[in-house]
């Protein structure tokens, strides 16, 4: 058996079986049952891009979710601070603004070294005194007892690792808490693009 469909544009008009032309109304009856195909054929598109869409969306909201979930629960703020200055206001501006990051939840590594590896030292004392603003209640400071305080509040504290060896003071000189840092670990920390290096 033949069959041939007639198109007129984009839609069927006419339908030949052996040959013979179709009568109106049968032409008409196969033209609409065909759009009636078509239309069930987009129908059941629509719905499965419509699916496609819902499921795309709900796998980027999930990644969404996750991302946010890692990021709260993600490592700790850190901060490495590297301080060498003997200036007597440079070892207080950083260890005032090492005081400001730890209370604001920042989990501190200090490095001293040079001269201000004799703040990490017991019994050493700064020979002035720092004036603080008037408004602080704090009056004077000095980095030292600054040293100690953040010490106490969790802070690391290491000098490194050439400081005892061209100074006159041994391991057992420095204060309770304070190590010798190894090189590895503190260029690992140097150069892990989530914590900050700050040097005085």
């Amino acid at each position: 058996m033949t069959l041939t469909l007639m198109w007129h544009g984009a839609l069927p008009t006419k339908l030949q079986i052996n040959g013979p032309l179709l009568d109106q109304q049968q032409g008409q009856d196969i033209d609409q049952n065909q759009r009636g195909d078509r239309m069930t054929i987009t129908h059941k598109t629509s719905n499965t891009i419509l699916t496609l869409a819902v499921a795309t969306a709900a796998i980027g909201f999930s990644s969404f979710s996750m991302a946010e979930s890692n990021g709260s629960n993600g490592a700790e703020d850190q901060a490495l601070v590297i301080l060498t200055s003997d200036s007597l206001q440079t070892q207080g501006m950083a260890m005032i603004l090492s005081n400001a990051m730890q209370q604001q939840g920042t989990h501190l590594h200090i490095l001293l070294c040079d001269a201000a590896g004799d703040l990490a030292i017991g019994g050493y004392a700064s020979a002035d005194a720092i004036n603080t603003p008037p408004s602080n209640p704090a009056g004077q400071v000095k980095p030292e007892g600054m040293l100690n305080m953040l010490l106490e509040n969790g802070a690391s504290v290491d000098v490194c690792a050439i400081y005892l060896p061209n100074s006159e003071n041994e391991e057992g000189d420095l204060l309770e808490g304070v190590g010798v840092a190894a090189p590895g670990p503190i260029a690992e920390m140097m150069r892990d693009p989530s914590i900050p290096v700050y040097s005085f």
